[in-house]
């Protein structure tokens, strides 16, 4: 089974955080920017916060609707089950004080449940670090290259499916 919807886009991890909510219903949530820390991807059923173990290197954000419940992925890091009310149906990709990344329409304005997965994230940070650690006298344009030649690519995915329309 194919996915109905399907998209993509990339964003810097400001301070460690990615977010994701509806364009029209911004709620700030600490208690789960908070539970990012340990839980990796964390919401408020309308606000869903991403943590990256860095702050620099871009991470990619795949969103996929599906007509039905999926089970889990396999073959990643980690699970996590998500809830994402969007009554406009606009959802913005935002990276935390940087400012949003990317906008996206979805097929459907309602309510979403399904799972977030993610891979790469370790590999990452481990990338990162060891960039940190060899670069006591880089200058920035190094720095910028060295994120863009990161072999892995850190990537949150989030399946999901719609289970209640919002009325238009």
């Amino acid at each position: 089974m194919k996915p109905v919807f399907e998209w993509s886009t990339t964003a810097r991890p400001d301070r460690c955080i990615v977010e994701l909510y509806d364009s029209g219903a911004y709620t700030d949530d600490d208690a789960a920017l908070a539970a990012s820390e340990s839980q990796t991807v964390a919401g408020n059923g309308s606000h869903i916060y991403i943590r990256s173990l860095q702050p620099d290197i871009r991470v990619t954000v795949i969103l996929r609707l599906w007509s039905s419940p999926q089970a889990p992925a396999v073959n990643v890091e980690e699970t996590r089950p998500v809830a994402l009310a969007s009554p406009t149906g606009e959802l913005v990709i935002n990276q935390f004080t940087l400012g949003p990344a990317d906008t996206v329409q979805l097929p459907q304005p309602g309510s979403y449940e399904g799972h977030a997965s993610w891979t790469g994230r370790r590999a990452t940070a481990d990338y990162y670090e060891r960039i940190l650690e060899d670069a006591e006298d880089w200058e920035g344009e190094q720095f910028t290259q060295a994120w863009q030649d990161c072999p892995t690519r850190e990537t949150y995915t989030f399946d999901l499916w719609l289970i209640e329309e919002e009325p238009r």
